[in-house]
């Protein structure tokens, strides 16, 4: 397994525990606040070039949609 897709697997699981979450902002804003709080910025970082690239990777909608919402937090 690549460092990659750790990365995603490890966003994806994120993204699993906030889906459940009735409200959608709450859980976008969740999403982030994890990232900013718990990944290293390298980490953040290669995420954000995974979604920039190309070839994007089967990173989960609502991480991919809390992502953009607050890339700038994230960046």
């Amino acid at each position: 397994m690549t460092r990659d897709d750790t990365l995603i697997r490890m966003a994806n699981q994120i993204g699993t525990f906030f889906e459940s979450m009735p409200d959608r902002a709450e859980a976008l804003a969740g999403i982030a606040k994890h990232l900013k709080n718990f990944w290293d910025p390298r980490m953040r970082q290669a995420l954000l070039a995974l979604l920039d690239s190309a070839d994007t990777p089967a990173i989960k909608a609502i991480v991919r949609e809390a992502i953009q919402a607050h890339r700038d937090m994230l960046a």
